[in-house]
């Protein structure tokens, strides 16, 4: 099955401030490259803070921030290259954060995740997904007969019709395609006897 890592969707030209950024240079920043935040780093490119619209306006009427070590949010919720894209999502919303630095095993930082890019695996055609959930999932991963199923695919949504043996093959059957890069949904047509 494919597995999309961050690296794949990331975007690796990252504007990033050092530590002893001033106020006006951070928001000439944001302003000229229309962004919203970005990782704060020192001497080394360790990622050591994220600085965002709200850091900045928060700190505008305290006035006693005034460089990017001040204003920061700390430590940065960061994310390594090899990660799948599903962990940064859970990471996303669990840290309630749009954007995730990328770093290595020095935290160095080495790119930059969005929502945006994430969603990115949405975009796969519909034929791309219907063959992987026929030939890697159903042929590839269960061993059933490609002829025993109906799979059609729409805007990422599967439906999926035929036989199974008991219920418990259809759930972790249905379970496992929703994991497919690109499918946004999954519709259970299976067939199986009721169990017990």
């Amino acid at each position: 099955m494919q597995d999309t890592r961050v690296k794949d969707v990331m975007t690796a030209s990252v504007v990033a401030v050092r530590r002893s950024a001033g106020f006006k240079e951070m928001v000439t920043v944001m302003r000229s490259r229309r962004i919203s935040a970005f990782p704060v780093i020192d001497a080394d490119e360790r990622v050591i803070g994220v600085v965002s619209e709200a850091d900045l306006l928060w700190q505008q009427p305290r006035a006693d921030g005034t460089t990017a070590a001040e204003v920061m949010s700390t430590p940065a919720v960061t994310i390594r290259p090899d990660a799948p894209v599903g962990e940064a999502a859970r990471l996303m919303q669990s840290r309630r954060v749009k954007r995730l630095p990328v770093v290595d095993a020095d935290d160095r930082l080495r790119g930059i995740v969005s929502r945006a890019d994430l969603l990115s695996v949405y975009e796969r055609p519909d034929a791309e997904i219907r063959d992987e959930v026929i030939k890697g999932v159903i042929v590839g991963e269960f061993g059933f007969e490609e002829l025993l199923f109906d799979v059609t695919v729409k805007s990422g949504v599967v439906t999926l019709t035929g036989p199974v043996a008991k219920r418990a093959v259809a759930l972790s059957l249905v379970a496992t395609i929703r994991y497919v890069e690109g499918v946004v949904a999954v519709r259970d047509r299976l067939i199986y006897p009721e169990d017990g």
